[in-house]
């Protein structure tokens, strides 16, 4: 269907006041601000209408809106009005397949404060809030630092959802080229503190470019039992969810003691749980802000307990690092596993033999009698920059069938941190079982017999009869 109005901003008459006459007011201003956003991610100038309150617009205009975005305040919460508009725009809109209501607060409103039409409807919060103080009020200078940071940020999440309503309203369920080619995943994108907000906001914008479905995509609840239901069904759509974890502990849901942020953790863990028992995908990122100096106890204490908790660590790879460090690890995390590789059953198998470089000589042997045996050898890769070693360490993981860790030079703590690597590797998006894993070495190997290893000594006369046997219980 052909719309006229791409879209249609409705609000209370008080919300868009001026002092004086020379001035624009603050629905004025978010008209031609959403006018140039939306501009620079159609190609073509949008038709965008504002209507207040006291506005007479008669049935076949709201038929002919596309989107409608109600400038959300207590105000607008109050005038029967503006709640008559939402309810016939959703009469109207009813049988669309996607969202085409959004609501953007200008000032903060509890979720039982807002309309009960617009409670599940996305939300973008355009009001000014200072991070040392939590104090709140309403942008005036739109082009100050504070307003860079928070209203512009909004503004652009706003252009971009408008955007994917659009193609969806206007292509039904064609998607463009670059949809297309990606054929994307759906990843859950866990809430945040207040302190890691914006950051969300740029990791799901530059998601949802890529041609990701990023759940969710509606407000949570706020009761407990409510918001576990919502996020357990979202979850289930997902093969990938993604968390931030800052100075913040974040907020508590009513009838709860564990913040919005712990919750989701939380149920992804037992989601990938499920999933992996099903043989179904299911990876997660966890990302852990490196200073966190200025972090409560509260959140201290989570953070800790995640790190330790091995139900909490379910499927997941943490990762404590610089942000954009860990940007460029999730870009590589989100490659399609079928533009990877399409293994073949009957296909070469592999075997990952983890080593280090001081070890290159004394495994030699080891590596070229598993090639005899007719394996293909996987080996860690020693030159260039630091995440370019990481990211074939994590090719490598998702790709053997057997692993064999190599223990010469290097000390107990190192091919712990191997055996968490291999314990870690269904969350980094294989396709297929681990066939086996073992450990070769010299010494005294005692305490790795009972992590599910097959433990081989290097300097044992029998060690490569050991290597093969363990192979062939591998097929």
């Amino acid at each position: 269907m052909a719309y006229e109005i791409d879209v249609l901003v409705t609000y209370a008459e008080k919300d868009n006041e001026v002092a004086k006459k020379s001035e624009q007011g603050w629905v004025t201003q978010f008209k031609k601000f959403l006018e140039l956003m939306l501009f620079q991610v159609l190609g073509t100038k949008p038709n965008i209408v504002i209507k207040s309150e006291f506005d007479t617009a008669t049935a076949p205009a709201l038929d002919n809106a596309a989107i409608l975005v109600a400038v959300l305040t207590k105000e607008f919460a109050q005038s029967g009005r503006c709640l008559d508009l939402i309810e016939a725009f959703h009469k109207s809109s009813s049988q669309s397949k996607t969202s085409r209501v959004f609501k953007v607060l200008k000032s903060p409103l509890t979720l039982q404060e807002q309309p009960p039409r617009l409670r599940d409807s996305l939300g973008y919060e355009m009001y000014q809030l200072d991070d040392e103080t939590g104090a709140i009020k309403e942008y005036v200078d739109f082009f100050s630092p504070e307003a860079e940071k928070q209203y512009w940020m909004k503004m652009v999440d706003l252009a971009y959802d408008i955007h994917e309503a659009l193609i969806v309203l206007k292509e039904g369920d064609k998607r463009t080229e670059v949809k297309n080619l990606f054929k994307r995943k759906t990843i859950y994108l866990a809430e945040t503190g207040y302190d890691l907000a914006i950051q969300r906001n740029i990791i799901k914008r530059e998601l949802i470019r890529h041609g990701y479905v990023v759940l969710p995509n509606h407000t949570l609840p706020t009761r407990q039992d409510e918001l576990e239901r919502s996020v357990r069904k979202d979850l289930e759509e997902c093969s990938l969810s993604i968390h931030l974890m800052g100075t913040s502990y974040g907020e508590i849901p009513e009838g709860g003691e564990r913040s919005v942020v712990d919750l989701e953790n939380k149920l992804a863990a037992e989601c990938a749980f499920a999933k992996r028992q099903n043989k179904q995908e299911f990876s997660r990122l966890i990302w852990i802000a490196p200073n966190l100096k200025s972090a409560s106890d509260k959140q201290k204490s989570f953070i800790d307990n995640l790190k330790r908790d091995a139900e909490a660590q379910e499927g997941a790879e943490i990762l404590q690092n610089p942000l954009e460090d860990f940007k460029n690890i999730m870009r590589e995390e989100l490659i399609d596993s079928l533009e990877r590789k399409n293994v073949d059953e009957s296909s070469t198998k592999s075997v990952y033999l983890v080593h280090d470089r001081l070890d290159q000589a004394e495994v030699k042997p080891f590596k070229e009698a598993i090639e005899k045996s007719g394996y293909k050898v996987l080996s860690p890769a020693f030159e260039g920059e630091l995440l370019d070693v990481r990211k074939h360490h994590i090719e490598n993981l998702r790709n053997f069938d057997s692993a064999i860790i190599f223990k010469g030079k290097v000390n107990d703590q190192w091919v712990r941190m191997k055996v968490l690597d291999l314990l870690k590797a269904p969350g980094f998006g294989r396709k297929k079982p681990i066939k086996g894993k073992a450990l070769v070495g010299s010494g005294n190997l005692d305490a790795f017999k009972s992590q599910n290893l097959t433990v081989i000594a290097s300097d044992s006369v029998r060690a490569m009869e050991s290597i093969s046997n363990f192979l062939d219980d591998s097929k």
